[in-house]
């Protein structure tokens, strides 16, 4: 029997998409993963994390905090993604998740000079994801669903820089053999991206953007959507050799 993967929850969804599930089953529905094949630790509540060897690949959430806050449960979370990318554990972050990997293995977060980014996005990658076990199979540019206002201002030292946006530099990066971290939101159907702009219009407005417009925009994300199922085999293929 092939061991689970560990979702890490690191937050949970706007209180008006609650009815939709927590992070974790977005992202467990999202990587074709079922309901005995994941195991939750919610480490924002305080959940105890588990030792890395027991799980076939690790995924970490998003959330509305703030890595820069550097909070306890954070920093505890940071010091074992640390050790699990140190030993070749295969790794994925989304969006608070990328970022608090990023911090984790010595690179540099903070808000974001462009401002927030939201809605559906194009991303453009750089020449090396063509090399990449996650990234080969996508074209150089496809949509993907985006919302926060921090970002990853500098990778860790010897991180591949994958893609970026026109309001990101660092949409992707990848360290090591099996660590990965995605601002994108590849867990994300339309009806998450659309609510979260719909609760965030009026900072949209703040900022000189049109949240009307960015809901307009908002459509289907297949390609980045792939991602997690990806990272799935990939984790199981590691985990075989």
């Amino acid at each position: 029997m092939n061991p689970p993967f560990l979702i890490v929850e690191t937050g949970q969804p706007l209180r008006s998409l609650k009815r939709h599930g927590g992070f974790s089953h977005w992202i467990r529905v999202a990587a074709g993963l079922e309901a005995d094949e994941a195991v939750v630790a919610n480490v924002e509540r305080g959940d105890a994390l588990p030792a890395h060897g027991d799980f076939a690949g690790i995924i970490v959430s998003g959330s509305s905090a703030m890595v820069t806050d550097r909070a306890d449960w954070s920093e505890r979370a940071a010091g074992w993604l640390r050790q699990a990318a140190h030993e070749g554990q295969p790794l994925l972050g989304i969006c608070y998740g990328h970022q608090l990997l990023a911090h984790a293995l010595g690179g540099e977060v903070a808000y974001n000079p462009a401002g927030r980014e939201s809605g559906t996005v194009r991303i453009d990658l750089h020449p090396p994801a063509a090399q990449d076990p996650l990234f080969a199979h996508l074209p150089e540019g496809f949509m993907a669903h985006t919302s926060h206002v921090q970002t990853v201002l500098r990778a860790p030292e010897g991180a591949t820089v994958l893609a970026r946006s026109q309001r990101d530099g660092c949409q992707a990066f990848r360290w090591g053999e099996r660590a990965w971290g995605v601002q994108f939101h590849p867990e994300f159907a339309t009806h998450h991206m659309r609510g979260y702009v719909v609760a965030r219009a009026e900072h949209l407005r703040s900022t000189g953007q049109c949240p009307v417009r960015i809901h307009r925009e908002v459509t289907a994300a297949p390609q980045a959507r792939t991602l997690l199922r990806r990272f799935v085999r990939h984790a199981r293929q590691a985990r075989a050799r």
